[in-house]
């Protein structure tokens, strides 16, 4: 097993909540710092959940993927390991497209190539239009996190 591979696949769709995030801090709890699991699962709390908890514990909230059927993959990292490194922050959340868009690439044009923007958005097209952005080239899309009611999380690396 490669050091980012997750220690273990939790697999908790067709249960509510809270069984996904008892299940995960089950699982966190035994693995090593900087490790992360995968839970997937298809209650709509889940997300909410998690994000929550992450912030309170240390812990990282990686990354969500959606999947086919309604169910989503969340990626967690357990805390005291390697953190994501963020140069600055934009938390743009109540501003419509493409305020969001503009305004992070207000920022990074004065950033250092390497350097990272954490953008935070709740306009449900920056999702798209980032990953849009980021087939330009100027930018590497690092991560993309759901964190909680439409609320997003991107982590942008200035190329």
């Amino acid at each position: 097993m490669k050091k980012e591979d997750p220690v273990a696949v939790l697999d908790f769709c067709g249960m509510t909540c809270p069984a996904p995030l008892i299940g995960a801090k089950r699982v966190i709890d035994d693995i090593e710092p900087g490790q992360t699991l995968v839970l997937i699962s298809d209650c709509p709390g889940t997300a909410d959940d998690l994000a929550a908890w992450a912030r309170v514990t240390g812990n990282e909230l990686v990354n969500t993927d959606k999947r086919e059927g309604g169910k989503t993959a969340f990626t967690l990292r357990k805390g005291g390991g390697p953190r994501r490194r963020v140069n600055m922050t934009l938390d743009i959340r109540g501003v419509s497209c493409p305020g969001p868009i503009l305004e992070a690439k207000r920022l990074l044009d004065n950033m250092q190539p390497g350097e990272v923007l954490l953008l935070i958005s709740n306009c449900p097209g920056t999702p798209s239009d980032v990953r849009a952005w980021a087939k330009g080239g100027s930018i590497h899309l690092e991560a993309e996190v759901a964190s909680g009611r439409g609320n997003h999380e991107f982590y942008l690396r200035k190329n």
